[in-house]
């Protein structure tokens, strides 16, 4: 696998980052938490390990929302725009970029579907990507 540098802004402008690492897994999530933050029917994330984080214009702007009950999920959001935003999980060495955040193409395509156990009856499907009703170990 090879190191990527990927930016990306939110849909204001306001903020911008940069994103260095490994990109290892590119998913498509259809938990409830990621159904509700996107407005959508899944997020779409690429992850980076290891993988470091820089804001390059706007970190002043990034808020996050974490749901007390949650071991692993949190929102970062612009709060001009509340456009998703990255995040580096704290104590590690990953980086969750969704994909829509990105000023330039992901390094690597989608590899599946997660949490399609809790899929919304009406989300997109039908296209050949594996599907794991939790999350594959």
């Amino acid at each position: 696998m090879t190191q990527a540098t990927l930016t990306g802004s939110c849909l204001c402008g306001a903020v911008k980052y940069e994103a260095t690492g490994v990109a290892t897994r590119f998913l498509h999530c259809h938990c409830s938490r990621c159904r509700k933050a996107t407005g959508t029917g899944h997020a779409s994330n690429l992850f980076l390990q290891p993988g470091t984080l820089k804001w390059l214009q706007g970190e002043d702007q990034v808020r996050s929302f974490k749901p007390p009950e949650a071991k692993r999920f949190t929102n970062s959001f612009c709060a001009t725009c509340g456009s998703r935003l990255p995040r580096q999980a704290p104590g590690t060495d990953a980086v969750l970029i969704p994909a829509g955040s990105l000023d330039v193409d992901a390094p690597i395509l989608p590899q599946g579907r997660i949490f399609t156990g809790s899929a919304a009856k009406w989300a997109c499907t039908g296209d050949e990507l594996p599907a794991f009703p939790e999350y594959p170990q």
